[in-house]
């Protein structure tokens, strides 16, 4: 793990990043909330990824907003690395935040505080609850196993407490996460080949294997979760498939088979619609398939001892599997 030098002014500045795809309607809320913070961005830089609903002349006309506007939407991973890359002169953190996201006021205080405090740390985590139930969780740090499964720590539980300690967790959801600047810049940003969906995991991955690690700080951010269904479905059969066959050692395979078994009798079991989209998304892999298995054989490719540090071993079927309803967790 390599820290660059950073420039004196920049030391200790916190960016905020949208990322923004017609999301008009979220904006004024979390704007809103931005500017109740306690600890004040120093700079918010909206990436609009080629909205046709008005957003880019809205955001123009609000105060204290910097717009990066892109023609062509690219998704979230491009957009995310536009902002990063706004910011680069001057800001040491870079808070990651989706349009349909509202935060604590005391949210980048907290986190910023514990990026400070936690020099190996490339990013911090929160706790991310649903929008219109505060007492639903929705993330509290992401866990990837080795069937390829990512599961969102604490989803669809009661938030009861148990997730109100700070630690250290996997990685983090980028709908809500305060990341160093010079941790994801120096593992090459996200990966924009996943478009969305999954590309998170895959930075995780990638700064975990790179020697950074990841905290979590249990401040609230409300998440609507606007996405559909079919949209989510497509892109997580599809990203599971890419990021397994670019970093998952060989001996791993009979855990993804399994998997992805039951993920398709899963998607079976929902009907025809459910189980279409899966394979729509599995399809959609096929040809890109050999160019990510050349990239694992490449000199950035996949070491089996790196990968079982960076991915411990943990349950992957059963209820003292993370995801399971009976899990503890």
């Amino acid at each position: 793990m390599r820290v660059q030098p950073l420039a004196h002014e920049a030391r200790g500045r916190v960016a905020v990043v949208v990322p923004n795809r017609d999301g008009q309607s979220w904006l004024p809320e979390l704007l809103a909330s931005l500017r109740a913070q306690s600890r004040p961005a120093d700079r918010i830089v909206v990436v609009d990824d080629g909205s046709r609903d008005g957003s880019v002349a809205w955001l123009r006309a609000a105060e204290g907003v910097e717009v990066v506007q892109r023609s062509v939407s690219g998704g979230f991973a491009a957009a995310a690395n536009a902002g990063f890359a706004a910011v680069a002169a001057d800001c040491e953190a870079v808070a990651l935040i989706n349009t349909d996201v509202v935060l604590d006021p005391e949210w980048l205080a907290r986190t910023a505080e514990v990026l400070e405090a936690v020099p190996e740390a490339g990013a911090v985590a929160c706790k991310m609850v649903a929008m219109d139930d505060p007492g639903l969780m929705d993330d509290a740090g992401d866990t990837l196993r080795r069937d390829g499964v990512c599961e969102q720590r604490g989803r669809g539980r009661r938030d009861d407490g148990r997730f109100d300690a700070p630690g250290e967790v996997w990685g983090a959801c980028a709908g809500a996460a305060l990341y160093r600047h010079c941790a994801v810049t120096g593992v090459g940003g996200f990966d924009e080949s996943y478009g969305m969906y999954l590309e998170d995991v895959d930075l995780a991955l990638r700064l975990r294997l790179a020697g950074w690690t990841c905290r979590y700080e249990p401040v609230v951010a409300r998440h609507a979760g606007a996405g559909s269904g079919a949209a989510v479905g497509f892109f997580v059969a599809r990203n599971t498939l890419l990021l397994v066959v670019r970093w998952f050692p060989l001996r791993w395979a009979p855990y993804v088979a399994y998997r992805q078994a039951s993920w398709l009798v899963d998607a079976a079991r929902r009907g025809p619609r459910a189980l279409g989209t899966h394979l729509y998304g599995l399809a959609a892999a096929v040809p890109r398939l050999h160019g990510v298995w050349r990239a694992r054989q490449g000199p950035g490719g996949t070491q089996r001892a790196a990968m079982e540090r960076a991915v411990p071993a943990r349950s992957w079927r059963g209820p003292s599997a993370g995801g399971h309803p009976q899990a503890a967790e």
